[in-house]
């Protein structure tokens, strides 16, 4: 009987600590990067932290990113809009925050992801963009344990869409036809590069007696500068301005929103 009544207070104990754990019971820490799984550099939390700093003070929306390593007995979408309405992600009465969770693969075997809008934007990000957004920049990121990445993606698409760059549709359906010009641009200045040192190389052949294609990798070659890679991807560059997060203002979440597993 002694050990039942052990095991028993065993069991309530763990459930009380399990309680206190979870973060939807936790008071609101007023921070739009709060990552909980350590799955995001000093660094670049740091530079996304300002990023989504400086977009709120500019327009007003807030975009909370949040990675976890329990989701206290809920679903991926309850808990993400239920933390975003206890919280109050956005402003009150524009209802205008946005939850990106991320639960790393890590932590169980099983990763989840979801993106909650709150009441005021669920037009500008409807379910199905939400979706899209999440499978598309975030989860192939994250399959390679590269996550911050993936939500560097999901925030870049959802700060244009929400600040009305482009529209759900137009990111459902990208317009291919604006990269038209730049791509005839770019083959045109390679076409008159190519030509003028083909020229070049022609006369080097005939002055110095040796083959016309010889003498064009000599003259490509010697055109080439030796500093460091081109169009590195980088994730901690730039700055942005704007002073310290001022706290949520109380925004409400309807349950709208998408994600996904993998």
């Amino acid at each position: 009987m002694k050990s039942i009544f052990l095991i028993l207070l065993s069991i309530l104990t763990f459930s009380h600590l399990k309680a206190q754990d979870c973060l939807l019971d936790q008071q609101p820490k007023q921070d739009l990067v709060q990552d909980y799984a350590n799955i995001i550099s000093d660094e670049d939390e740091t530079f996304l932290r300002q990023k989504l700093i400086a977009f709120n003070d500019t327009t007003s929306t807030q975009i909370m990113v949040v990675t976890v390593t329990d989701l206290c007995g809920y679903d991926k979408a309850d808990f993400t809009y239920t933390l975003g309405e206890k919280w109050g992600v956005g402003q009150k009465g524009k209802n205008n925050g946005i939850v990106i969770m991320v639960k790393p693969k890590e932590i169980d075997g099983r990763g989840d992801a979801f993106i909650a809008p709150g009441y005021g934007l669920e037009g500008v990000v409807p379910d199905a963009i939400a979706k899209r957004i999440v499978e598309n920049e975030m989860i192939p990121y994250f399959k390679s344990k590269e996550y911050y990445f993936g939500i560097h993606q999901a925030v870049n698409v959802l700060m244009s869409l929400t600040s009305g760059e482009f529209t759900a549709d137009q990111y459902a359906k990208p317009d291919f036809s604006k990269f038209i010009i730049p791509i005839l641009f770019i083959i045109l200045i390679f076409g008159i590069v190519f030509i003028s040192t083909a020229k070049k190389a022609k006369d080097y052949s005939i002055g110095h007696n040796i083959p016309f294609w010889t003498a064009f990798m000599l003259m490509n070659n010697s055109g080439r500068s030796h500093g460091g890679s081109f169009g590195n991807f980088g994730s901690g560059s730039g700055s942005f301005g704007g002073g310290g997060f001022g706290g949520f203002g109380g925004g409400s979440f309807g349950g709208g929103g998408a994600g996904g597993s993998w």
